[in-house]
């Protein structure tokens, strides 16, 4: 079976920075990627380059066997949801049905009837059937999160690029899309960037941790030393409301010259 993704010594420079640099990446049919990473680690830049949504100064990306080109069918992206505009007067089945848009299909062409069709299939798999009519601007965070992974799925993809879903949402959303993702991987491949380095580590099946490079690719369960090659430098690691999880190991802690504090 041919991997769904194989990213070979990808690099992306925006202007002289570099976002990427030689890059490898292979993600199998069926797989649950999370990655994570500091903020301009390149994480979304990754996504991005997958999609062709940004040039590559060096390097070759294959989906599923072949060129983008050719399997961009394939591909269903849900992006940063601070990047959508929620005040446009259009209704949540109005924005799923979009997504049912061919590339150069015309301002006023019609929709065919497989595409209502599948519509309707992908509200009802995300439980927003009842709100079809509602205008976006009145949706909560986690529906209006839901509405996009929904916008996703109406192409029936096999592979869905997720960044940063559940960055603006509640706790009882954040699990609500968590459980709904479990439900996706068991028909189509999914990679997840997310900067909730505890979370996800408790649902995808594989971690990639990425800083411009990537330092790790394999099981959810990092090390410290992971860790701190992932951020640059040493790194406690304390999660709120649940058995404290420290990286380091105390022993070293007063040998520390400058260390990063991620909270939960």
């Amino acid at each position: 079976m041919v991997p769904a993704v194989e990213v070979r010594d990808l690099s992306v420079f925006y202007g002289r920075n570099v976002a990427l640099k030689s890059v490898n990446l292979t993600v199998q049919q069926g797989e649950y990627l999370g990655i994570i990473g500091p903020n301009g680690g390149g994480k979304s830049t990754l996504l991005k380059a997958i999609l062709g949504l940004v040039p590559t100064s060096r390097g070759s990306i294959r989906i599923f066997g072949g060129s983008l080109q050719e399997n961009r069918t394939l591909l269903g992206f849900v992006p940063q949801f601070s990047a959508i505009e929620r005040r446009f007067p259009i209704s949540l089945y109005e924005v799923i049905l979009s997504g049912r848009m061919k590339a150069g299909l015309q301002v006023f062409a019609r929709y065919t009837l497989e595409d209502h069709e599948r519509t309707k299939e992908a509200m009802e798999q995300i439980g927003l059937s009842h709100l079809s009519q509602r205008q976006v601007s009145e949706l909560s965070g986690g529906e209006f999160q839901r509405m996009l992974i929904a916008r996703a799925l109406v192409s029936q993809p096999k592979l869905l690029l997720l960044d940063e879903p559940t960055a603006s949402v509640d706790a009882t959303a954040r699990k609500q899309i968590y459980e709904l993702l479990a439900k996706l991987n068991e028909k189509i491949t999914i990679i997840l960037v997310s900067h909730d380095m505890l979370a996800i580590s408790s649902q995808v099946s594989s971690l990639a941790c990425l800083n411009s490079k990537l330092v790790y690719h394999g099981g959810p369960e990092l090390n410290d030393r992971t860790v701190d090659s992932l951020y640059g430098c040493p790194v406690d690691l304390i999660a709120h409301g649940l058995p404290h999880r420290v990286l380091r190991s105390e022993e070293h802690t007063s040998e520390l010259q400058s260390s990063y504090v991620i909270s939960y």
